[in-house]
């Protein structure tokens, strides 16, 4: 994603050989902008930011428990706990989701 490269020149971390082309740059998973001489032109993105949410839709979920779980039971699991509707868990794991 464009925005993981938006890293100060100064910040950059070497991430292909001198004189790599863009193309190979990108290949490799890397950044690629030459409109700073003196500095890395291929470089490391920045990690995608991540986090764990509860599916607001009960037909994903996936079930972390078992018929009858408490709440309390299922939190000490880490998941997240929905005592409704019927007929899906209402113990089930987070998703991860991209920011």
């Amino acid at each position: 994603a464009r925005c993981q490269c938006k890293i100060s020149p100064r910040e950059r971390k070497n991430c292909g050989p001198p004189g790599i082309s863009a193309a190979d740059c990108r290949k490799a998973g890397c950044c690629f902008n030459a409109s700073v001489p003196g500095v890395p032109w291929c470089f490391t993105a920045k990690p995608k930011k991540v986090r764990k949410v509860c599916p607001a839709d009960p037909r994903v979920r996936v079930n972390c428990g078992y018929p009858g779980i408490t709440a309390k039971e299922c939190t000490s699991r880490k998941c997240c706990f929905r005592a409704h509707p019927a007929g899906v868990p209402w113990c089930f794991y987070h998703r991860t989701v991209e920011e």
